[in-house]
């Protein structure tokens, strides 16, 4: 199967799994496992921002991680303080990369907002070089704003 295609049932299994009634790190937990196992991520997770602007590790999937990111630092961090989606191909060549695993070797990071300010970063990590490009960019903007609409109750 493709890629796109694979994006494309992955959104539909994404939005079926939330369910109403239970906190939101359940849902966020499942879209996380489903995400990983389906799209083959190293590791993926949600860093929610903080008082102080500090991203705190939120629910992931994938190996223990880096818990605190400062606003504007790393791919995360950078993500973050511009509001702009992040793409790295290679991480050992991005200024100031905060390494949470020796495997990873490039990232994609999607800022999430919730009324207009981000609220968090949605951090995918790939063991390829180059893996990411604007396909993932294009629906893993679309699963952000899926979790944005679980993490909207408890977060604001």
């Amino acid at each position: 199967m493709y890629k796109e295609e694979k994006y494309k049932l992955l959104l539909k299994q994404l939005e079926a799994l939330v369910v109403e009634n239970i906190p939101a790190s359940g849902n966020i937990c499942n879209l996380f496992a489903l995400m990983k196992t389906e799209m083959g991520y190293f590791w993926c997770g949600l860093y929610i921002r903080q008082t102080g602007n500090t991203l705190g590790l939120g629910p992931f999937q994938g190996l223990p991680a880096c818990t605190v990111i400062q606003w504007g630092k790393g791919v995360c961090g950078t993500a973050a303080s511009t509001g702009e989606v992040q793409i790295v191909d290679d991480v050992s060549l991005f200024p100031g990369y905060i390494a949470c695993h020796a495997e990873t070797q490039s990232e994609i990071v999607i800022p999430g907002f919730i009324n207009n300010e981000v609220a968090f970063v949605l951090d995918v990590d790939s063991i390829e070089k180059g893996y990411f490009n604007d396909m993932d960019k294009k629906y893993l903007s679309l699963a952000a704003k899926i979790m944005a609409k679980i993490l909207e109750k408890d977060i604001h």
